[in-house]
């Protein structure tokens, strides 16, 4: 099997992994799935990714239907890089391979710059058309005309909330800080037309390849606010020369004022996904960011 072969026939690519000689070498896919590099008989390699035969439960209805809408709508931009997909099916998809490389100063530049022009294609309303998934988790993505801070509110904070306090995630006191995000979300300021956003981009999801080019990957993509893929890629240590992103970012659309002080805000949202998906671990996180948003108003009640 060859690479044109395998874009003409890729219904075929499970029968040929199960009955033919492919070579196959794990490789590191986030949190979710199974990887692995593909070298087919041109030398052209593939990334795939697989729900884990060993999941508790079966791969979720249209989970890599969701990751593939995002990758070719973030890709009809023609902003950032994302990788081609090659074959969509329920339980396995097959991306253009891109060879890893270092994150440089102009590469970061250069990402901001074109993180920006991505926002601005801009989307027709908050969510998408398609169904989404952050993680493993469903992501609602039902359209809608906003105002932002609404929809974030309530599509975006409050289903993830409420997942982590029936994981018990949450203690009362973190519960209690988030609600009041949520209850004041419309005193933050910043709301915007929907922007076309990436919404998974914590560092991990920017593929600094060896083109010195940073690429997305894993996106949740949907309209949303600009501002949350920025604040995502603070998290978690940081996106390399994450001052030189947000300097190339402001050459092409300056943020708007009071950005700053709503980092912890859009980072909310993700953090609530991991503490719902992955438990307590994240509690801290939650807690410290919304104790810092509701700082930011100058009029939090801070309980714990």
């Amino acid at each position: 099997m060859d690479l044109a072969y395998l874009r003409a026939h890729p219904t075929q690519l499970p029968t040929f992994l199960t009955h033919q000689r492919i070579r196959e070498t794990p490789v590191s896919g986030g949190d979710i799935c199974a990887a692995s590099r593909l070298t087919l008989d041109d030398g052209h390699s593939v990334f795939t990714k697989t729900w884990p035969e060993r999941a508790a439960e079966p791969v979720p209805e249209g989970f890599f239907a969701a990751e593939t809408a995002g990758l070719r709508w973030l890709g009809e931009a023609g902003a950032v890089r994302v990788p081609e997909v090659i074959v969509a099916l329920p339980a396995l998809l097959a991306l253009e391979w891109v060879e890893p490389g270092e994150a440089s100063p102009d590469a970061a530049e250069r990402f901001g710059r074109e993180l920006a022009a991505l926002h601005r294609a801009g989307a027709p309303a908050f969510g998408a058309d398609w169904s989404g998934y952050i993680g493993a988790l469903p992501q609602d993505n039902t359209p809608d005309d906003g105002p932002w801070s609404e929809w974030f509110g309530r599509r975006r904070l409050t289903p993830y909330l409420e997942r982590s306090v029936a994981d018990g995630a949450l203690a009362a006191p973190d519960i209690d800080l988030v609600e009041q995000v949520v209850g004041r979300v419309g005193e933050f300021g910043g709301d915007e037309p929907p922007a076309r956003v990436h919404g998974d981009l914590w560092p991990g999801n920017v593929l600094w390849a060896a083109d010195d080019r940073a690429w997305l990957v894993d996106p949740a993509a949907h309209g949303g606010h600009r501002e949350t893929d920025l604040a995502q890629l603070a998290l978690f240590g940081g996106a390399p020369h994450l001052d030189r992103i947000l300097a190339g970012y402001q050459e092409v659309w300056p943020l708007a004022d009071g950005w700053r002080e709503r980092v912890p805000l859009h980072q909310l949202h993700l953090l609530l996904v991991h503490t719902a998906l992955f438990g307590s671990a994240y509690r801290d996180a939650v807690n410290r960011a919304a104790r810092a948003a509701l700082s930011g108003l100058g009029r939090a009640t801070v309980v714990g």
